[in-house]
């Protein structure tokens, strides 16, 4: 199954959706800002991508975090700060065949499903 997780008005994510239904791939959309993040999802995420990958160091959420946690990025700061704003997370993250893959681009999409 196809999971696509990130918030409905991200453009990234949006333009993710409209290149999956374009291709006529089924997936499910998980919006953070409607459906619960749970920590065994988050855990999920960091198992397969690790810290460094999945947090947006380069999103508003993060700089408007407080500077002891910035200063401080270790596993339990950042997994408490995602899980009250789950927009810390890259967007969007697919989910397919037990990978998770992060960001959208048209041509890794393609190589991605093409090889499924």
């Amino acid at each position: 199954m196809t999971v696509i997780y990130g918030i409905n008005n991200c453009d990234t994510v949006k333009k993710a959706l409209k290149w999956l239904k374009n291709n006529e791939i089924e997936h499910t959309f998980y919006d953070f800002k409607k459906q619960e993040l749970t920590p065994e999802l988050l855990t999920s995420f960091v198992e397969k991508s690790g810290w460094a990958n999945l947090l947006n160091k380069r999103s508003t959420t993060f700089r408007n975090l407080p500077a002891e946690i910035k200063d401080n990025l270790s596993e339990e700061n950042m997994f408490n700060a995602v899980m009250e704003q789950p927009t810390l997370l890259k967007r969007p993250l697919l989910a397919i065949n037990e990978q998770l893959h992060l960001g959208f681009k048209d041509a890794s999409y393609q190589e991605l499903f093409d090889n499924a």
